[in-house]
Order: structure tokens, then C-alpha cells, then sequence
């Protein structure tokens, strides 16, 4: 398959048109690749190390869900990440392709893959947007568990190096309704509320909105932005390799960009 193909593929199902305003979604570098044949790393943010994978791997496709540019740049200078990463697309002939909020909203997108993930049931988006897509899945729990059982599962599942949760709450309490949104979903804890979800799994949360979350009687639950939203680069690995693709694998040099330190 070519990549025009791959990408006309991609945008039948998450239309890039469906994005933020604040967002970019789509190509981020297109260096003249549109008519090869389609050999895609797919990553959760396109840095320097990721470029280098791709470029050791004879990739001429970098497939992100964040997008390399978020805001239009002042300047390019040598030695700067964007400017590098621009530059060694061109030299090496690898495209950037991002797909964020449009990819937020779909069926088998970030929030949908967690609904999944945690098996929730007659599950529906948190915020609706269009044609039964939407921000955010909410569910419920078959059988309902603990709440301790809960964090157990997103733990294992998840792996997430570091796991939050809501203050001076009962780990016996019965969880029978779940919602989830991967990345920084804390701005829609009053929507998730409406929902009557007992608790909500996300990343990105500050202090006051753990207090927010609690004052609502909502327990708020934060697993990190990689360890939420990385799941469903692989689903989307497992999409193009049912296309039937020269090549695709999942970057391995993906970073969680936060470390915790362990005495």
C-alpha cells in the first residue's frame, strides 16, 4: 500500500478536519513520500530518538499521535528539536503524520482502547461530538469490583510507573461504573460527574482537581499520559498490519518522560 493510500485510509475513519482548534493534526513533514510503498513506525510523540529508530529501520513514515508542531514555529535554528527533526525527515525521506483529538474521538481510539482494556460494558463517549463519537468513554463494570481491585487492574494492565488516586477513600468500596479518557482528561471532570461514573481514570491531574474530584464524590484515578495513551498506538500498529503493509512496528524508543524515583 502506498502511504497517499494509507493516509486516505486513515482519514475516511478519523477525519483530520475533526481536530481542536488549538490542535494539528495531519502531516506535520511530507518530504515527497506520498506514492512509496508505506513503511510506518507508529509512536506516541515523534522526538529525536523515535526519528533515529525510523531512520535505522529504513522507515519513510512516522505515524504520531502527538503532533510534532503545536503552534506555528518563529524560527528554525540549528540544534533545535523541531528544526532537527524537519531536517533529517527531508535528508532521510520520512514523513510525519500526526493524529490527536481526531484520533481522541473514534471507535478504537485512545479513550475507546481503555474502555477495553478495563472491559467495561454498554459503553458511550463522556462528551458526544458526533456520530456516536465523542471524548472519553464511560461504562460499566461487569462484574462490579473493588476499588482496590480496580487500581489492581489498571496497575497490571497499564504498567504505569506511578498511579494516583483520590484521598481518604474506601478500597473496599464497589466500583460499578467506570469512566476513562487517556492523556490530560482532569477538564472534564464536571462532565464525567453528570455521567454518575464512581470513578474516573485519566492523567495529567494537579492537586486542587484531586480535590475537586473529591468534594464531587468522584475518585479520581491518574495512571500518567504515556501509560494511557501508549495502548492504543498499538491497537493502531495492529490496524495497518491488517492493511497488509510492507512494514509497520511500534516504536521502542517511545519515552514516558517522567521519572520516579525510588530510594
Amino acid at each position: 500500500m502506498k502511504i497517499a493510500d494509507l493516509i486516505t485510509w486513515f482519514e475516511a475513519w478519523a477525519n483530520p478536519t475533526w481536530c481542536e482548534s488549538w490542535d494539528n493534526c495531519g502531516w506535520q513533514v511530507e518530504p515527497g513520500v506520498l506514492q512509496e510503498s508505506a513503511r510506518v513506525l507508529v509512536c506516541l510523540t515523534p522526538t529525536l530518538a523515535v526519528m533515529e529508530e525510523a531512520i535505522a529501520l529504513n522507515a519513510n513514515l512516522i505515524f504520531a499521535h502527538h503532533p510534532l508542531i503545536f503552534s506555528s514555529p518563529k524560527s528554525f535554528r540549528t540544534g533545535e528539536p523541531i528544526t532537527e527533526m524537519v531536517r533529517l525527515a527531508f535528508t532521510h525521506n520520512i514523513g510525519i503524520y500526526t493524529a490527536h483529538t481526531n484520533f481522541d474521538q473514534v471507535a478504537d481510539g485512545t479513550a475507546d482502547v481503555l474502555a477495553q482494556i478495563l472491559e467495561l460494558k454498554d459503553v458511550a463517549p463522556i462528551v458526544p461530538t458526533q456520530n456516536g463519537l465523542g471524548y472519553g468513554r464511560v461504562g460499566s463494570l461487569e462484574p462490579f469490583l473493588t476499588l482496590q481491585e480496580l487500581l489492581t487492574i489498571i496497575q497490571t494492565r497499564l504498567t504505569p510507573p506511578d498511579l494516583i488516586f483520590s484521598p481518604s477513600v474506601d478500597l473496599q468500596k464497589t466500583i460499578s461504573k467506570v469512566a476513562v479518557l487517556g492523556g490530560s482528561g482532569a477538564s472534564f471532570i464536571s462532565a464525567v460527574v453528570k455521567t454518575g461514573a464512581q470513578a474516573y481514570l485519566t492523567a495529567d491531574c494537579k492537586f486542587h482537581q484531586f480535590q475537586e474530584s473529591r468534594d464531587r464524590h468522584l475518585i479520581l484515578i491518574d495512571a500518567g499520559h504515556y501509560a494511557t495513551e501508549r495502548p492504543a498506538c498499538d491497537r493502531l500498529v495492529q490496524k495497518f498490519q491488517s492493511l497488509n503493509l510492507d512494514w509497520v512496528q511500534l516504536s521502542t524508543k517511545d519515552e514516558d518522560f517522567r521519572q520516579f524515583f525510588q530510594s
